[in-house]
């Protein structure tokens, strides 16, 4: 069988951002419990000698990759924009310790982007990502889907 096969798998940490030039609450330093839930696609190994036969890829490879980029660093941090004041950023850090700066604002919907040039980066060949889907809150989320963000090329001579 050469079928494609979706497979996740959820991660959980614990980040505080704060959102500069923002005009509501989000404007101070909080935080929340987040839920990354990474999906890749592949074609599952056929290969009896192979030891990861029947797997698009072992989930405690995907794990290794989405800590090393992601949960390892944005863990118990508090991330804030490159355009805050830098005297605030110096204030963060003094503050807060792991503060992690971004050169975009810290919202779910640039996390989840971020998160998934970073993990995209780090799959094998042979296998996409497919969407990534970011809980800020028990009821709020944003998704990234690959479909979105890599338009097929067009055929030469169309």
């Amino acid at each position: 069988m050469n079928q494609i096969i979706r497979v996740t798998r959820e991660f959980t940490f614990e980040m505080a951002h704060v959102l500069w030039n923002y005009d509501g609450p989000c404007r101070n330093v909080h935080g929340h419990s987040y839920r990354l839930f990474v999906t890749i696609a592949g074609v599952p190994v056929n290969n009896l000698q192979n030891p990861k036969n029947g797997m698009v890829m072992d989930f405690t490879d995907l794990k290794a990759i989405v800590l090393r980029e992601i949960v390892n660093v944005f863990d118990h941090a508090v991330v804030v924009s490159r355009d805050f004041d830098q005297e605030k950023i110096k204030m963060f850090r003094e503050t807060f310790g792991n503060t992690v700066v971004v050169d975009y604002q810290p919202t779910c919907e640039n996390l989840v982007a971020d998160y998934a040039q970073k993990i995209n980066k780090n799959l094998p060949e042979n296998i996409t990502l497919h969407s990534l889907k970011l809980y800020e809150t028990a009821k709020s989320y944003a998704e990234w889907f690959a479909e979105d963000n890599n338009p097929p090329t067009p055929l030469k001579g169309t």
